[in-house]
């Protein structure tokens, strides 16, 4: 297969037997993540509030799942071809991560101005960093490009089923420590994390209620959810983790069948939920880790009485980021 194959071609949805041989093979490698539940965060919303910390992967994020996934079943060819991927940051961790476990050349395509703690980080796990464009869209069709002039690996950050059924074992985790938990209210950015809880979280429990949540300054994986079909549309948000003008074709899919509901908060919203969630949970939580108690704070007066988890899906926030959040304070 060519570099412009792996780049063009949307392959299957994963299936929940896809979910569990992605725990055996990522088990010795990555430990469970903490689910806590935090007085402070309940009072707040108003019901049974628990914090799913994926911040605690050894990168800051849950990506790395899906990486190890994907990495360790690589063909001789792709191992020796080398993989390539474009990123905002937890994409391009994951992968680098990964690559460095299994000895694999790995390059990795970031926008100007990407969180530069999640540069340091890739670049020290051996990854090769090309910088290009102004936001992960320009920066995605830079690595789409070179994926077919050098014969590269293509690693899509949401038309992967590797990663999205690497990224379901957070699910699986979820369920199996806290069976009665009724709600998940997952960020979306590319929308593989929360294709995962779907998969999962719906062959687990039916009744299970997935919540999508995205910044309405960067609205297209909503969009294309709302309107079943991809969308295109303006990415002005500063939660880098929510950041794709695009929609996905293979995680909105699965979005468009399983995913229940699917809402907008705003950007300072979002710095309130990452103020409230550090002080209340002792974590560093960046952004997009910070938008489902956004949601949830909207969505309030629907979930009282109900059992919810939230996906604190990464904690890599750099030092200038925390001092003008606090600076800023609450809004």
């Amino acid at each position: 297969m060519t570099g412009a194959d792996e780049v063009q071609v949307v392959p299957e949805s994963p299936t929940f037997d896809d979910v569990l041989a992605a725990r055996e093979r990522i088990s010795p490698h990555l430990r469970p993540t903490p689910l806590y539940a935090y007085p402070s965060l309940a009072e707040l919303v108003g019901t049974g509030v628990w914090v799913k910390h994926e911040n605690h992967q050894p990168v800051g994020a849950f990506k790395v799942r899906g990486g190890v996934n994907l990495v360790a079943q690589l063909t001789e060819d792709e191992r020796e071809r080398g993989l390539i991927a474009a990123s905002t940051g937890n994409h391009g961790q994951s992968i680098a991560y990964a690559a460095h476990l299994f000895a694999v050349r790995a390059t990795i395509c970031v926008p100007e101005g990407a969180n530069p703690v999640k540069v340091a980080s890739m670049r020290a796990l051996g990854a090769e960093i090309v910088v290009h464009g102004r936001d992960f869209d320009e920066a995605r069709e830079h690595c789409e490009q070179l994926a077919v002039e050098r014969g590269y690996r293509y690693v899509h950050s949401g038309n992967e089923p590797h990663l999205i059924a690497g990224v379901a074992t957070a699910t699986l985790e979820i369920l199996e420590q806290r069976p009665d938990i009724e709600v998940i209210i997952v960020p979306v950015g590319g929308g593989s994390g929360a294709a995962a809880v779907c998969l999962a979280g719906k062959a687990m429990r039916s009744t299970l209620r997935v919540i999508g949540v995205q910044s309405e300054a960067a609205p297209a994986a909503y969009l294309s959810w709302k309107e079943h079909r991809l969308v295109e549309d303006r990415m002005e948000t500063f939660a880098e983790g929510l950041a794709t003008r695009v929609g996905f074709e293979l995680p909105q899919r699965i979005l468009w069948e399983k995913l229940d509901d699917f809402v907008l908060v705003s950007d300072d919203a979002i710095r309130a939920a990452m103020l409230r969630m550090i002080e209340g949970t002792r974590n560093l939580v960046e952004a997009a880790g910070a938008a489902p108690l956004a949601a949830a704070l909207q969505l309030r007066p629907q979930l009282e009485g109900k059992r919810v988890a939230l996906i604190c899906s990464g904690g890599n926030v750099n030092l200038a980021q925390l001092a003008e959040l606090v600076t800023g304070g609450v809004p």
